[in-house]
């Protein structure tokens, strides 16, 4: 792609500006994305565009029927420069189910790394420096387009994956935050729960405001058969650390296999040669955690300070302190992300 060299000059100059410190978790235009389209049968080989707008059919179904799915992931700069993605094949292996479950064609897992590799060297001034606590954040997305009308999957699909820079989630150093249990659901039983889809978020954002309301960081989504376990932390997955020091974390279809919680979970067992265990867990039985919290890619971890359920408020370690073993769970997992602590085989990938 030939690319005018006083727009190079112009772009370095630009992005060496950016205040890495100040960047919060919001979209930026970034030079270049990736996009790919599916049609009779197959994807096309793909290209890097400038243009930041898709152009899509009023009647596509992505908007009407929310035939879509997406993921996240990140890029991280190491301290000899190199950039470096965190197990970009799990990210490929999520989207491929969750476009299965909604009847949308598999995104090959090569084709998703290499896109996602393409992305990051074409934005490569995007990428914030070592020690900054920023990174460089992937969105992947298919959806379906084309004319169509009726409750069908679409004739036409498109793949793409943009870049943000992405400040540190925790501004002001990590510190537990309080969340309270929802009447709402986040999926239905045998659902989209394990599928990264639109709709999830969609429904979540009036129980998200509610617990904000009332003074909480988000809500807690119990399981929708029963309402007795917890399932998820808002957008994220839940874990607790027992009083014997067991790492354990919740079982359901409807809960979306976090890869940042498998990754946790190895450490755990790994690293800090814990026990692990995948299981129910009561939302009653609270008091068995010395230690809680909620993981995702955004903030790798956000320790729990209590949970409200009904007329009772739980306090694991502290409200204001972090506890041990979460700690030492996310300088190991952010250690091996930014290329400070050896990770296990195959979880890092080179740009």
């Amino acid at each position: 792609m030939g690319i005018d060299k006083k727009y190079v000059n112009w772009r370095d100059s630009m992005s060496k500006n950016i205040e890495w410190g100040k960047l919060g978790f919001a979209y930026m235009k970034t030079d270049f994305r990736y996009v790919s389209r599916w049609k009779d049968g197959s994807w096309d080989e793909g290209k890097l565009v400038e243009d930041n707008n898709l152009t899509i059919s009023e009647s596509s179904t992505a908007l009407h029927y929310g035939q879509q799915c997406f993921e996240g992931l990140k890029a991280y700069r190491t301290k000899d420069g190199k950039i470096q993605l965190f197990r970009p094949d799990e990210n490929a292996k999520r989207l491929i189910n969750s476009c299965t479950r909604v009847m949308m064609p598999e995104v090959p897992v090569e084709k998703f790394i290499d896109a996602c590799k393409q992305v990051v060297k074409a934005n490569e001034d995007f990428v914030p420096p070592y020690g900054s606590g920023a990174t460089l954040y992937l969105r992947p997305f298919v959806i379906g387009v084309g004319d169509n009308l009726g409750v069908k999957p679409a004739p036409e699909y498109i793949f793409c994956v943009f870049c943000v820079p992405v400040g540190p989630y925790f501004k002001g150093g990590m510190a537990p935050v309080n969340f309270i249990t929802s009447d709402f659901d986040r999926a239905a039983p045998y659902g989209t729960g394990a599928a990264k889809v639109g709709g999830n978020y969609a429904g979540s954002l009036y129980p998200h405001q509610l617990a904000v309301k009332k003074g909480f960081a988000d809500c807690i989504y119990l399981d929708p058969m029963t309402h007795t376990k917890i399932e998820e932390v808002g957008a994220a997955n839940f874990f607790g650390i027992t009083k014997n020091d067991k790492f354990v974390t919740p079982k359901s279809p409807s809960i979306l296999p976090s890869i940042t919680k498998y990754s946790l979970m190895h450490i755990a067992k790994e690293y800090l040669e814990m026990e692990v265990e995948e299981r129910d867990v009561l939302v009653d039985h609270l008091d068995e955690f010395k230690e809680a919290g909620a993981c995702g890619t955004a903030a790798v971890i956000t320790p729990i300070g209590g949970i409200q359920h009904k007329d009772k408020f739980h306090v694991f370690h502290s409200e204001k302190e972090v506890g041990p073993v979460t700690k030492k769970l996310y300088n190991t997992l952010y250690g091996i992300q930014f290329g400070d602590v050896e990770a296990p085989e195959g979880w890092i990938v080179e740009v």
